[in-house]
């Protein structure tokens, strides 16, 4: 389908949907409410009671909760969670160079962290090689740049890679950063059935939210599944996806809006690699999933025992799945990044060890804790390792990994995990009455700007208090030291990508990118292709950029 077939359709479909009549908030979010209402209401728009008791909890609880490591997982996709094992401490980073990229991941993992989170600059993200034109002033800037496999290799040198795990936030080019990770491997001697990592691969929403997209949705999707299939014949530990509800929640969605629309994005995932003759218990145990946490640590644990369960009933009665491990979700967290300060930043650290706190409660197996300096630059060392040392703490300390779902059980959490579920279930099934997340992505980028849109009002009212913003304000300005990437760093980039690319073969080069048109216009899998263009020293630019010859740019969404 084209992009302005696609269009076409979401403007159908929002006609259909309708909007909320003027001053109604939906359901999914809460409502402003002036100063002599009592309610007390989550992001959500769940209104909380005074007090909990057992007839808040609806009947049938035992068959509900089950058992951990059982579906339906509400407990835990794990028996023993913590007590058998810690959650994966990983640090989301990248900057400037490789080189510098590379110093900041040994100083992680000789500080404790057990896994790497690859943050790429904008450039990467887009598909376009440092010397583009449209990328002036942005290389290095929000995350590493990799214009080809030396870029790769440098990030990580003396890191062996099967000795670590490394999560990848990429998407449209999601494929070609995944092939040289597995080709810097090949040169470490290290297989690619031995590598363990995530790429996101998530571009729906993309589309939704993020803007960080290429090509248009149905090319798209062929680039996910090839990525499924290609996987499972050659990197089978590696996780092919991350359904990620972080970004839509830090563009302003409620906590069940980032459960229902990240779950029928999800259902759009599977939906694409069955019609690609894929078997649901092949790949569903590789899928993983990325959440947002907030301050509001009682939702948010409920939101993710909720999340479990849902999707253990999606991949069993919808698909139909037998192996037990396809029905376990296993996600990453990061702490909220939208709930950042710059005023009085290092009040930051009690906002990120709460929501640490939460993710851990709520059963993570993967967590990133952020910089407190984050809402003013990419994190210093020195908030990166406080930022570490909050999970170390919570590991150690606090006595959350004592015990498997320490909440279970409690009348206000139980009923707060049904009330999440149903909700979520109410959005999931409108975005399935419009025919999908791609037809529906209307409608939900505009259910977005409505909970953005409330929780701006409610902040400016002061019936969210953000402490050192709209309440506790003082005139002092903390006097914080900021991460200051080298204006110099883009030139050293740029002359080592104008070396590699004049030490090449450049007719090998346009040679592999020509198979790869030829791929791309028929129905093959493109990861063959791809893998032996940058095996040839072709640059992710020039790979995309043989793509976009032949499936063209996305130029739809309406944002907002």
């Amino acid at each position: 389908m084209t992009a302005p077939g696609i269009l076409n359709i979401l403007a159908e479909m929002a006609s259909k949907a309708g909007k909320p009549p003027a001053g109604e908030t939906p359901r999914t979010i809460a409502p402003v409410v002036g100063p002599d209402d009592e309610r007390v209401v989550t992001d959500s728009g769940i209104e909380i009671e005074r007090l909990y008791t057992e007839d808040d909890v609806a009947p049938g609880l035992q068959g509900r909760l089950g058992e951990p490591g059982s579906p339906p997982f509400t407990r835990g996709i794990h028996e023993g969670m913590y007590r058998d094992r810690l959650w994966t401490m990983r640090q989301y980073a990248g900057f400037a160079t490789p080189e510098d990229t590379n110093e900041r991941y040994r100083y992680l993992i000789a500080h404790g962290s057990t896994g790497l989170s690859m943050a790429f600059d904008l450039p990467t993200q887009l598909g376009r090689d440092s010397d583009d034109l449209l990328c002036q002033g942005e290389v290095g800037r929000t995350g590493v740049p990799i214009d080809t496999i030396e870029d790769m290799r440098i990030c990580f040198e003396e890191i062996p890679l099967d000795g670590v795990s490394t999560s990848m936030t990429i998407n449209a080019p999601a494929a070609i950063l995944l092939l040289l990770y597995e080709l810097v491997g090949e040169e470490q001697g290290v297989p690619s059935e031995k590598l363990r990592g995530t790429v996101q691969n998530d571009v729906l929403k993309e589309y939704m939210a993020r803007g960080n997209y290429i090509y248009p949705p149905e090319p798209t999707m062929r680039l996910t599944t090839d990525i499924f299939e290609y996987c499972r014949e050659n990197a089978p530990k590696w996780n092919t996806i991350s359904i990620s509800g972080y970004h839509i929640r830090e563009k302003g969605c409620s906590a069940v809006q980032e459960v229902a629309f990240t779950l029928s994005n999800a259902i759009a995932y599977v939906e694409a690699a069955l019609e690609r003759g894929l078997e649901i218990d092949e790949f569903a145990p590789r899928l993983a999933f990325f959440f947002n946490c907030h301050n509001n640590v009682f939702q948010e644990i409920a939101k993710f025992r909720a999340v479990r369960r849902m999707w253990a009933k999606i991949v069993a009665e919808r698909f139909g799945a037998e192996n037990p491990d396809s029905m376990k979700i296993r996600f990453h967290t990061q702490t909220g990044g939208v709930t950042l300060q710059a005023q009085q930043p290092e009040v930051n650290i009690i906002r990120v060890a709460l929501q640490g706190f939460a993710a851990v409660s709520g059963g993570t197996q993967s967590l990133h804790t952020n910089g407190f300096d984050e809402a003013l630059a990419l994190p210093t060392e020195r908030s990166a390792r406080i930022a570490l040392r909050t999970q170390q703490v919570l590991a150690h300390e606090s006595g959350v990994a004592d015990t498997v779902d320490p909440f279970a059980g409690s009348y206000f959490v139980e009923s707060l995990t049904d009330e999440i579920e149903a909700r979520s279930w109410e959005l999931i099934d409108k975005v399935a009455e419009l025919g999908g997340s791609v037809e529906a992505l209307e409608f939900m980028q505009r259910e977005i700007e409505e909970s953005a849109l409330s929780y701006h009002e409610r902040y400016k009212t002061g019936q969210d208090i953000v402490v050192g913003v709209n309440k506790y304000v003082t005139d002092q300005v903390d006097d914080v030291d900021i991460l200051k990437v080298d204006p110099e760093s883009e030139q050293r980039q740029l002359a080592r990508l104008k070396a590699f690319k004049e030490s090449r073969d450049k007719a090998g080069v346009d040679a592999k990118l020509d198979a790869l048109r030829d791929v791309a216009r028929g129905e093959g899998n493109l990861l063959h292709p791809i893998r032996a263009a940058l095996a040839a020293k072709a640059s992710i630019g020039e790979v995309c950029g043989a793509m976009r010859d032949v499936f063209g740019e996305y130029k739809g969404g309406a944002f907002f």
